[in-house]
């Protein structure tokens, strides 16, 4: 089988969401010991999680598990970030030595953290234990040619579903996308304008915390790199125009989560371009998606809106690496328990009066 059999065959594994579980969900909030709707979105979550597990009530999320896909962009020629790219590889040897916000986030809420290097630029600097998935080395500049070639992108989308998939058969319940790579919001803010239509200069963020002149370098980059790859043809092609193998590995590590009806909590702005492929590829992905917080870049919010998610959390957070969502994992925990554990109000106050 061919990597296009492969992403066409996992495209045509995404489940519908359960709409009568969602229903049988909300039903149970009804009865539940407390006044109707006073759990707000938390029942919302609840009635979520109930239509991806297809059961009801929904098993709590126990052992939630990171993922962290690092690469570096060739668009950092341009000026886009003041940061060298040497610093991403510098982050994973911090992801595995568990030094990184990521780390200390998931030792709160008992996730486990994996690095994937799918196109580092200073692979001297990893450690020699890092997992390396790479389908190519660091991403053409996307100002003046495509990023990668469509069989890369297929290769690197694949590479994400198959450490999805590899996660959950290693007990993981609930997945949490992260990535690492100078010069990403770049990327990541083209292929949002990709999907959604929006010009430049509504994409484009500060990042890293950019001057003003560097944003100003930034929006013209991304303009001239929509203007230069045209209309997409389809999701694939947006990633191979504009995207990042990260970007890639994370909407297929989305696919994979919903395919095999394990929710995919989604990060920040680079997290939220992988979740548009995935969502452009298989429009009932999204079910399965839970945003965990909105990012303070631009383009994330446009993405949220395009995509019909809203976030759990709003904390003006950027970081990025599966930071923010991590963040969510205690919420979605209690999602699920309160619709398995909560008394009935009848048993509580007895039936009804008449």
């Amino acid at each position: 089988m061919t990597d296009a059999d492969r992403l066409l065959a996992l495209r045509r594994a995404i489940p519908v969401a359960d709409e009568a579980a969602r229903r049988a969900a909300f039903d149970r909030h009804s009865l539940l010991a407390k006044p109707a709707g006073s759990l707000g979105r938390l029942e919302d979550l609840g009635a979520q999680l109930a239509a991806v597990a297809g059961a009801v009530p929904p098993p709590v999320p126990e052992r939630p598990a990171v993922v962290v896909f690092a690469a570096d962009h060739g668009v950092h020629d341009e000026g886009v970030s003041p940061w060298p790219q040497a610093v991403t590889a510098l982050m994973v040897r911090t992801f595995r030595s568990g030094g990184a916000a990521v780390n200390a986030l998931a030792e709160v809420v008992g996730a486990t953290v994996a690095v994937i290097d799918v196109g580092v630029a200073e692979r001297a600097l990893l450690p020699a234990d890092v997992d390396d998935r790479r389908v190519a080395g660091v991403t053409a500049n996307l100002r003046t040619g495509p990023a990668m070639s469509r069989t890369d992108a297929i290769a690197a989308l694949l590479v994400g579903a198959d450490v999805a998939a590899a996660t959950i058969a290693g007990g993981a319940d609930l997945l949490v996308g992260g990535e690492m790579g100078i010069g990403n919001t770049t990327a990541a803010a083209a292929v949002i304008a990709a999907c959604t239509g929006a010009p430049a200069e509504a994409v484009t963020g500060r990042g890293t915390g950019i001057d003003d002149a560097t944003l100003q370098r930034k929006i013209g980059v991304v303009a001239d790199a929509l203007l230069r790859s045209g209309p997409p043809a389809d999701p694939v092609d947006v990633l191979a125009e504009l995207g990042g193998h990260e970007i890639a590995a994370l909407a297929g590590f989305y696919l994979a989560g919903a395919a095999a009806r394990v929710p995919v909590v989604v990060d920040g702005v680079i997290a939220l371009a992988g979740a548009c492929i995935a969502g452009g590829l298989a429009p009932p992905v999204v079910g399965s998606m839970i945003a965990g917080h909105r990012s303070t870049e631009p383009a994330a919010s446009l993405a949220l809106a395009h995509l019909g998610l809203e976030p759990v959390l709003d904390l003006g957070m950027r970081l990025g690496e599966g930071s923010g969502a991590l963040l969510a994992v205690p919420v979605i925990r209690s999602a699920a328990a309160v619709l398995g554990r909560m008394a009935a109000l009848q048993d509580v106050v007895g039936p009804a009066p008449h």
